[in-house]
């Protein structure tokens, strides 16, 4: 039984260092943005534009701004979007059709004021760069078998003076046993999970392609402001 926890105790730990590696160094907890606003909208009743805001781009692709974290992307529209203090989760869905085991497929892009470093407690399945323009992205992937379940993350990392821009997909594999998968069917839930894990790997990694700096509106230069009575 001590056992069993402690094999628990050491996934829930990796999971939370790769996936919310950013949140502790930031501290505050996660804000829920559920509202939809176009580029260029302005919060009513004033003229501050929105810190802020996503807009369809087409049929398949929204974009994403937070000019106060300072940078923008374009992500599936598909995916469920939530903001947090130091950037922003993206709950990817699953397609039910399909026979898999994949249970968990999320993303995240994480700001963080320090230099980038990728969690070492995980064996390193590859190291690489990826270029986007004049950018170039440190990138790694890990993978790990625990009691059965099959966990893959991809990370990539931009510095920009003395912040980092981390970005980080994970997903999580059930054993083909435990949805009572057998023979031909546990072979063809492999290979569907191969499939659904790659393809929204190259999703993401567009995602990391399509980032952009992003400057906030210009704050108000308060010696040349009016005191007023």
């Amino acid at each position: 039984m001590n056992s069993g926890k402690t094999s628990t105790a050491i996934v829930v730990t990796i999971l939370a260092i790769i996936v919310v590696i950013a949140i502790v160094s930031i501290g505050g907890s996660p804000k829920v943005d559920n509202k939809v606003t176009s580029v260029g909208d302005e919060a009513v009743g004033t003229s501050t534009v929105l810190v802020s805001e996503t807009t369809k781009v087409s049929n398949t692709l929204s974009e994403y701004q937070n000019a106060e974290l300072g940078f923008a992307l374009k992500y599936p529209s598909a995916w469920e979007r939530e903001e947090t203090n130091s950037g922003v989760n993206f709950v990817i869905p699953i397609d039910k059709n399909q026979v898999s085991t994949v249970a968990t497929l999320q993303a995240n892009v994480q700001v963080l004021s320090s230099v980038c470093a990728f969690p070492p407690i995980t064996t390193i399945k590859d190291r690489n760069v990826l270029k986007s323009g004049d950018m170039t992205f440190n990138t790694i992937s890990m993978s790990n078998t625990v009691q059965g379940r099959e966990y893959y993350n991809r990370m990539y990392s931009l510095q920009k003076g003395g912040i980092c821009y981390m970005f980080s997909f994970a997903s999580i594999s059930l054993s083909a046993a435990s949805k009572k998968l057998t023979g031909s069917e546990a072979t063809q839930a492999a290979n569907n999970n191969k499939a659904i894990i790659s393809s929204t790997e190259v999703a993401f990694t567009d995602m990391v392609k399509a980032f952009a700096f992003k400057e906030g509106p210009a704050g108000k230069d308060e010696t040349k402001a009016s005191p007023s009575n």
